[in-house]
């Protein structure tokens, strides 16, 4: 099976998942955030950091049906931050994933609610029996998604994102600050979901370690990717607006490094994350493809 049709056999099966919690919980949600909710998190998607949970998890020989539901609740996670990072308040984008975004879909407010209530939704989700038969590894993976996703984490990186539209030229071109804000914003979600199949496992702390490094290397590459697809890319190719980094004045590495500068960094990570997970010789070799895969999409 290639790379790619990996990625979409893993995206299959979180998004029958998906399904089942969404439409499970429907009858007790009002109608319309129940709709916002889905229409958010089944409007396509790679799948890309529940792909993470799952491969993570077979690397200790754990059943997709094992870590599908920690899938799942990572999903809900990053649809969630999407939903906000396209509000007026925050990005204003009117388009993601080549439609219309939930608050152009719907509205303002229905869109803040649908974005926490699967904020929360996830927490449900995590706290499941079927996440894991033993309370302690659901404790875990819900404290250390809560840091991922929290002021410490993704939230704190949004937040670092908008103040530098703000920062003097110098600083919004620094690149130790680009690489916090991405290393909060991009990095900590990616971390978790390449740490949680070891979590899931009950692995060593040094397997968890390596997973929870690679998965930031990761992350670093993944948001390299996107900066240059947002300088080099098409929105019929990205499937949103590209072109507002420079024009919002955001710091990103593409404004610190250049574009051939960006790329040079790119490469260096990409040698880091391969290297952190040699330690899981050929089985980790569908991991190490998405780090190829990481650097070469398009969209």
């Amino acid at each position: 099976m290639t790379f790619s049709q990996q990625l979409r056999a893993n995206a299959n099966l979180v998004e029958g998942r998906l399904q089942e919690l969404l439409g499970a919980s429907a009858n007790s949600v009002p109608p319309r955030l129940a709709e916002a909710m889905r229409y958010a998190v089944l409007g396509g998607g790679k799948r890309f950091r529940p792909f993470l949970v799952l491969e993570s998890a077979k690397l200790f020989g754990l059943e997709p049906s094992a870590a599908l539901n920690a899938a799942a609740a990572i999903e809900l996670i990053h649809c969630y931050s999407l939903v906000h990072d396209d509000l007026p308040a925050m990005d204003d984008d009117d388009m993601r994933r080549g439609r219309p975004t939930v608050h152009i879909a719907f509205d303002e407010a229905t869109a803040i609610l649908a974005g926490d209530a699967l904020l929360t939704f996830a927490f449900e989700v995590i706290g499941q029996p079927e996440t894991h038969p033993d309370p302690a590894v659901r404790c875990e993976l819900a404290l250390t998604l809560a840091r991922a996703a929290g002021p410490a984490g993704m939230a704190g990186g949004q937040q670092l994102d908008l103040e530098a539209e703000r920062w003097p030229r110098s600083d919004a071109h620094d690149v130790d600050r680009v690489r916090e804000i991405q290393e909060k914003k991009t990095g900590a979600l990616i971390s978790w979901s390449a740490e949680a199949g070891a979590v899931l496992a009950c692995a060593s702390s040094d397997d968890r370690k390596a997973l929870a490094t690679y998965g930031y290397l990761l992350g670093a590459a993944f948001q390299i990717a996107d900066d240059l697809l947002d300088v080099e890319g098409t929105a019929a190719e990205v499937g949103k607006a590209t072109g507002k980094d420079a024009a919002a004045g955001k710091a990103t590495y593409v404004s610190a490094l250049g574009v051939e500068g960006a790329r040079e960094r790119l490469r260096r990570l990409q040698g880091e994350a391969l290297a952190v997970i040699d330690r899981f010789g050929q089985r980790a070799a569908t991991m190490r493809q998405a780090v190829a895969y990481v650097a070469e999409r398009t969209s």
